[in-house]
């Protein structure tokens, strides 16, 4: 097994950092020997200064049509990442008659002031679109473009209403409380390599890219059970490295201060535009790309949401920029691998220009079928499941190796008296050596659900007769007892071949002390069953093979790549072994507790 690829690691918690500058921008395909290069149809202009109102400056980067002799659209991006890393896509955009803007925000690169991670960007993101619209090269009408932390600036933009935004094509964009600082408030150590590569006005790419430095570092602290707090000073000052970290550590629970870093109602209802959102199947933050899209159809006016498209791609979080044919070892078939470059300027020329509605666009909704391998479409995700079919979880011994599972099947469940059982504890660091050599990347390598074996539970349905179409959200609702106070749980789902090769399609975590709300941590007082609702799964669209099996694993979260949670109900931030008590988890499906898992079942293809 190689080092451990961090472009997918690191895009965990950030959003940031999961490429290159290559994978950031699409670039040109390569144009005949007779063509003019798009680089020298645009002008170039470095160190322009956009004013702020607070008197801070930003350092922008100014990409316009060579031959441009009136004012056009024009398109912004603000980025942590410094003007450069977008070169590729402000060239093209401006060679096809669009001025393109790339501004370094506050703190980074050439810019003044200092960096507040998401705090200061709504705020700054709609100033920086009225400078633009006032330009004499603009026509009053700006877009803006950008995934990942530039797709939260469009968001945060677009919840201001500057009055010249007439649209954001955001993609993979985190929603705070959603998927970032964390998972229902399970914080991620990709954030230490992250920081490392925004620490200063540069970006420390080639440091950050280093997987077999980072998985080394995160291993050693895991064995060594140091406390979360402590993750920044693993490699320097942590007010220099990662200032931020302190200050969410402070707010572990969803609450105002979360909040005020997304759109509110009032806000989502104003916003009035076209708008595009992109996200894939395999992006770490679709679930905030997607919580984005419902929440804007659920408070604005049916004509505003009328004019919001969502695009769900066969992508991982850099792919929803530009697409590539391996996903986590999954092969993505042609059809999969749209040009969103072209998407993206069709947009453009529909909704500032005139120009058509992109022919892609036929419903408000496209999503891809892996397996299929085909795009389908709808206008609501309550149309895209032909059927919600429960699957019972039952048992007659206790299922916690992957040769002996237990069931997953429609109707009266098979009952083990006392439920099934596995014992986590936190003292345990036997897996870190294999997860630290591991691509936590692959969809594919079920390496260390096998190491795991006796320390999880296991689940199978029988093989389908049939290729099945499965699109949409899953959601488990399991009847759970534990015998400490707190603990952390991982479900995933896999599709098992008949060869025994797997896929994983989904995965989902929660922490027992917000069962009820991940606003109010209440600590578990009972070793009775209480009814655990796993409802934070990502979008899937898969086709089963026929012969293929569902797989569910429930288990503990007990990895390298995440805050370690000692079972004791204390503040989990700054505990360590010492703190750490083994928990007997209890899975209960009876008459009395019918734990099942609800599976989306899509229209099956002729």
């Amino acid at each position: 097994m190689g080092p451990v690829s961090f472009s997918r690691l690191t895009a965990l918690l950030l959003a940031a950092c999961a490429t290159t500058a290559g994978g950031q921008a699409t670039q040109p395909s390569p144009a005949p020997a007779a063509a003019v290069p798009d680089s020298r149809r645009v002008s170039f202009r470095w160190g322009e200064r956009v004013p702020l109102s607070d008197g801070v400056s930003l350092n922008a980067t100014l990409y316009r049509p060579k031959e441009q002799a009136t004012p056009a659209p024009c398109i912004v991006t603000l980025t942590p990442y410094t003007a450069q890393n977008y070169h590729g896509t402000a060239v093209y955009f401006a060679a096809r008659g669009f001025p393109f803007l790339v501004v370094d925000v506050r703190g980074r690169g050439a810019s003044g002031g200092t960096l507040r991670l998401f705090a200061q960007e709504a705020a700054d993101s709609a100033e920086v679109v009225e400078w633009l619209a006032a330009q004499p090269y603009c026509n009053g009408k700006v877009a803006m473009w950008g995934g990942s932390y530039q797709g939260y600036n469009q968001w945060g933009a677009a919840g201001r209403h500057p009055p010249h935004l007439a649209t954001i094509v955001p993609a993979a964009s985190p929603f705070m409380g959603v998927d970032l600082p964390g998972r229902s408030n399970i914080r991620n150590t990709a954030i230490l390599p992250a920081a490392v590569y925004i620490a200063g006005p540069a970006l420390q790419t080639t440091i950050m890219m280093d997987g077999a430095l980072w998985s080394g570092i995160l291993r050693d602290r895991f064995v060594a059970g140091a406390p979360f707090a402590t993750l920044a000073s693993a490699v320097g000052d942590p007010q220099a490295l990662a200032p931020h970290l302190a200050l969410w550590a402070q707010h572990p629970a969803i609450d105002a201060f979360w909040d005020a870093q997304v759109p509110t109602q009032a806000q989502f209802a104003a916003i009035d535009m076209p708008i595009l959102s992109i996200t894939g199947l395999f992006d770490n933050l679709q679930l905030g790309a997607i919580e984005y899209f419902k929440r804007h159809r659920l408070y604005s006016t049916a004509q505003a949401h009328d004019r919001h498209y969502l695009v769900i791609g066969p992508w991982d979080h850099a792919g929803t920029r530009t697409p590539r044919p391996q996903v986590g070892g999954l092969t993505i078939a042609p059809a999969g691998l749209l040009d969103l470059q072209k998407l993206n300027l069709d947009w453009y020329r529909w909704t500032l220009a005139g120009g058509e509605r992109p022919a892609f666009l036929q419903k408000k909704i496209a999503y891809y079928v892996t397996g299929a391998e085909v795009w389908r479409y709808a206008d609501d995700f309550a149309e895209i499941p032909a059927e919600t079919r429960a699957y019972q979880l039952g048992s007659t011994g206790n299922p916690d190796t992957l040769s002996a599972p237990g069931t997953l099947a429609p109707g009266k469940p098979a009952r083990n008296a006392g439920g099934d059982r596995y014992v986590y504890d936190p003292a345990d660091v036997s897996g870190a050596d294999l997860e630290s050599r591991i691509d936590p990347s692959s969809l594919v390598d079920d390496a260390l659900i096998r190491a795991r074996n006796g320390k999880q539970l296991v689940y199978q349905t029988a093989p389908f007769d049939r290729a099945t179409v499965v699109s949409g959200f899953f959601k488990l609702s399991a009847w759970i007892a534990i015998d400490r106070p707190d603990t952390d749980f991982q479900v995933s789902i896999q599709e098992v071949k008949a060869d025994g090769s797997t896929l994983l399609l989904a995965t989902d975590q929660k922490r027992a002390r917000y069962r009820v709300s991940n606003r109010k941590a209440e600590l578990i007082r009972t070793d009775k069953p209480l009814r655990y609702d796993f409802d934070q799964f990502p979008f899937v669209a898969r086709s089963l093979a026929a012969g293929s099996r569902l797989r569910l694993v429930i288990g503990p979260i007990n990895s390298i790549y995440s805050e370690k949670n000692y079972n004791s109900g204390g503040d989990i931030n700054r505990e360590t072994f010492a703190d750490g008590a083994p928990v007997t988890v209890r899975v209960i499906h009876d008459a009395a507790h019918p734990s099942a898992l609800a599976v989306p079942i899509g229209r099956p293809f002729p």
